[in-house]
C-alpha cells in the first residue's frame, strides 16, 4: 500500500468543459485531506503530505472500515449554510473538531487495489458503495457530482 499520494489539483480555466466525458464537483472552502486507512493505522495527509491525523482524529475514526483504503476529500466547517474557511481555521486553532465535516470525493486505493487508473466516475461509484455498505455517517459525507454541461 502506498504512503502519501500527491493529489491531482484543479486547473483554472476561463470556461468549464462540457460534454459527456466530464463530471463537475463542488469546490469546497476547506482543507484537502487524503485519509489513509490500513487496519488500525490511520493517517490524514494534507495536500503537501503532512500527516495531520491528530487535528482530524474524529474524521479519521469515523471512516470506520476494515482493510485498506485511501480516500481523497475536503475537511470543512459549515457556517450559515456555507463552507467557511476562517471558521475552519478558528476551530482547528482551538483544537475543536466538533463541527468538522469530511466530503469524500475520490477513492484512490481499496483493499490492495490501486484504483488510480480506473475512470473517475468508477472510483466515485466505488466510494459511494463503500460509504453506503459500511453505513458511514456524519462527519463523513459522499461528495456528489454533476454530469454534463458545467
Amino acid at each position: 500500500m502506498p504512503g502519501f499520494i500527491s493529489p491531482q489539483l484543479a486547473t483554472l480555466k476561463i470556461k468549464a468543459p462540457s460534454g459527456t466525458r466530464w463530471i463537475h464537483e463542488v469546490k469546497y472552502d476547506g482543507y484537502r485531506i487524503q485519509l489513509r486507512i490500513d487496519g488500525d493505522d490511520r493517517r490524514a495527509y494534507t495536500r503537501k503530505g503532512y500527516n495531520w491525523v491528530n487535528k482530524f482524529s474524529r474524521i479519521s475514526a469515523a471512516l470506520d472500515i476494515e482493510g485498506q483504503a485511501i480516500v481523497d476529500g475536503e475537511v470543512v466547517v459549515i457556517h450559515e449554510g456555507r463552507t467557511n474557511f476562517s471558521e475552519l481555521q478558528a476551530d482547528l486553532g482551538r483544537g475543536d473538531q466538533d463541527r468538522l465535516i469530511y466530503f469524500a470525493f475520490d477513492l484512490l486505493w481499496l483493499d490492495g487495489k490501486d484504483l488510480r487508473k480506473e475512470p473517475q466516475i468508477e472510483r466515485k461509484r466505488l466510494l459511494k458503495e463503500l460509504i453506503d455498505d459500511q453505513r458511514l455517517e456524519e462527519p463523513i459525507f459522499f461528495s456528489e457530482h454533476h454530469e454534463g454541461d458545467g
